[in-house]
């Protein structure tokens, strides 16, 4: 089980950055911008963007967006960045220049998101269609959780798919798409290869790329209240984050 003493605060990034290459892999919700109780209502600062190229130049291109969100919703938030990502959980990735790393992830069978869709509109739950995966949102009801916790694993279970679950959300996608995986892409290519990874996020579905970051000898960044059994320091909110990351 995950422990819930409290961590430590991270060592200053520039202090990090006197003593090697330093790779930063970035969560958005949660970790960047606030949650919101619908994923489009999030709220995102008008130069964050430019902000986070900045951050990139100063890591000398070692940066990399790691987001649940697929690659096109997270620019309709953020705008068009020139900076290595990856979507839909990790398995969608591009490097900065805009090229492809790896496949085109597959998107769920049209009868699993018929499905699910179908299931949220019945209990009054929203679904969120994603070009490589879909997710059932629960925040306005909590007392439906375990019910659609369960349903999510059952429509896993016929269609092989995968579920990963984070803050009030349930989300399937297809086998090896997680956070960690993208993590171990961009660490086998430059810029990244050879540097120590940093991974920061808020939510279950970033302990993957927090334990990846930890077999390249880096370490995770746990943001918020949630208890992290990966990460090996803590932030307290978004605030903190920005503060660290000095954007």
């Amino acid at each position: 089980m995950a422990s819930h003493s409290p961590r430590p605060s991270p060592p200053p990034l520039a202090e990090l950055l006197s003593q090697r290459p330093v790779s930063l892999f970035l969560d958005f919700d949660g970790t960047l911008v606030g949650i919101a109780p619908r994923p489009g209502d999030i709220h995102v600062p008008n130069d964050l963007s430019d902000r986070l190229h900045d951050l990139q130049s100063r890591l000398g291109g070692r940066l990399a967006l790691v987001s649940g969100r697929a690659l096109d919703d997270l620019e309709s938030h953020l705008g068009s960045v020139s900076i290595a990502r990856a979507g839909s959980h990790g398995a969608s990735r591009f490097n900065a220049d805009g090229s492809r790393l790896g496949e085109a992830p597959k998107g769920l069978p049209q009868t699993a998101i018929d499905e699910l869709s179908s299931y949220a509109e019945v209990n009054g739950l929203f679904y969120e269609a994603k070009s490589h995966g879909g997710a059932l949102h629960f925040r306005g009801q909590p007392e439906k959780a375990s019910a659609a916790l369960e349903f999510a694993h059952d429509v896993a279970a016929r269609f092989a798919l995968d579920v990963t679950t984070g803050k009030a959300v349930a989300e399937l996608v297809r086998p090896g798409a997680n956070k960690g995986a993208a993590l171990e892409a961009f660490m086998a290519i430059d810029p990244f290869l050879g540097s120590m990874p940093v991974f920061v996020g808020d939510d279950v579905t970033d302990e993957h790329g927090m334990a990846a970051a930890s077999e390249f000898s880096g370490f995770g960044i746990a943001v918020g209240e949630r208890a992290s059994e990966a990460a090996r320091y803590h932030l307290e909110d978004v605030d903190a984050v920005h503060s660290w990351l000095d954007l």
